[in-house]
């Protein structure tokens, strides 16, 4: 990892603070900004969602998939724990803590949407940053390329289904059309726009994709963390008002984050699968596609929504945690080959 990503959170901590401080010292900007709307998308975060998400499709080669069958048990395992589990674990665990457990301390008014922003941000497992803790714990990355490939092309049709069902599960009115506008902005033309910037690149050679993926990787962090800025200059009063939120929001997503590359790691150790498979298996299997699930928590439900809210708790605590992971999975290596002996 570069030093810039392995500091994340604390730069994502500074964009919190830096925008709770702009939303209150400069609320006009920041509201004309937000009327800035065509079809309930705001444009300025439109746009910076497509510098976040195309650097990082641009990464995954479609062909890939070919080498499904090579790994079928730990494919198997991951997509179990990414579209059976882990949507729904995500569920469970916002109704228990945020309905139940946390509802004396957080407004009424928003703990829907604080439960949907979770289920959005499950619902989609991660394509960027696996490629990174994969390589960490000396992952086989012909696995992690087919498996994150198989995960992008189910989540074109996938992912509407299940949070439709999971939102209407949680007695969430499910705005149907601009759903359908956040899968086709930012999961569908994102995909085709960097496959195709991803051939004309791979006509001049291997050096030559690896050259601008180089070039633009500061760019889909740069639009990450404006996105943070702005989205807490819009929940700054809120924030401001009951600081513990982001806490009591962190906790179901920390559970889930353990929960599910646990269950991952142990099925993929009961079936012998090899451990460099293993690895990036649970990790695949727990982390999550953070940067759609804060463009269509925006597009849902707003600036100034739970939701949104929630998901960016996601961005905040997912280099800690996984990293974490990381650690627990290489320094149980020996544990874990001991069952093919």
């Amino acid at each position: 990892m570069s030093l810039f990503e392995r500091w994340l959170t604390l730069w994502v901590i500074l964009c919190i603070v830096a925008g709770v401080a702009l939303g209150q010292s400069l609320p006009a900007p920041f509201e004309a900004l937000g009327r800035m709307e065509v079809a309930q998308v705001n444009l300025p975060v439109g746009l910076l969602i497509w510098v976040m998400i195309i650097p990082m499709l641009l990464r995954i080669d479609f062909a890939a998939m070919g080498q499904v069958r090579q790994h079928w048990r730990g494919i198997g395992v991951t997509l179990a724990v990414n579209w059976l589990v882990k949507p729904f674990s995500m569920a469970l665990l916002a109704w228990f803590f945020l309905r139940g457990v946390f509802a004396p301390w957080l407004p009424a008014e928003q703990i829907d949407s604080y439960v949907a922003g979770l289920i959005l941000l499950a619902a989609a497992p991660c394509t960027a940053m696996v490629f990174v803790w994969s390589r960490l714990t000396q992952g086989d990355p012909y696995f992690t390329l087919s498996q994150v490939a198989l995960n992008d092309a189910i989540m074109i049709v996938a992912f509407a289904p299940i949070v439709a069902l999971l939102l209407g599960l949680s007695a969430i009115v499910v705005p149907w059309d601009t759903l359908f506008i956040s899968v086709l902005l930012y999961i569908v033309v994102p995909v085709v726009l960097a496959q195709l910037w991803r051939a004309s690149l791979l006509m001049g050679g291997e050096v030559r994709l690896q050259a601008m993926l180089a070039r633009i990787h500061p760019w889909s962090v740069a639009a990450l963390l404006a996105t943070i800025v702005l989205l807490f200059a819009f929940q700054g009063r809120q924030i401001l008002a009951q600081p513990l939120i982001i806490a009591m929001l962190a906790v179901p997503i920390l559970v889930q984050v353990y929960f599910n590359s646990g269950l991952a790691y142990l099925l993929n150790r009961r079936l012998r699968v090899a451990h460099s498979v293993a690895g990036p298996s649970a990790l695949i299997g727990a982390s999550n596609f953070f940067e759609l699930a804060v463009a269509a928590a925006i597009t849902l439900f707003g600036f100034n929504s739970g939701a949104a809210l929630a998901t960016v708790v996601g961005v905040l605590v997912e280099v800690p945690v996984m990293l974490s992971v990381v650690c627990i999975v290489n320094r149980s290596r020996r544990w874990y080959e001991a069952a093919a002996a």
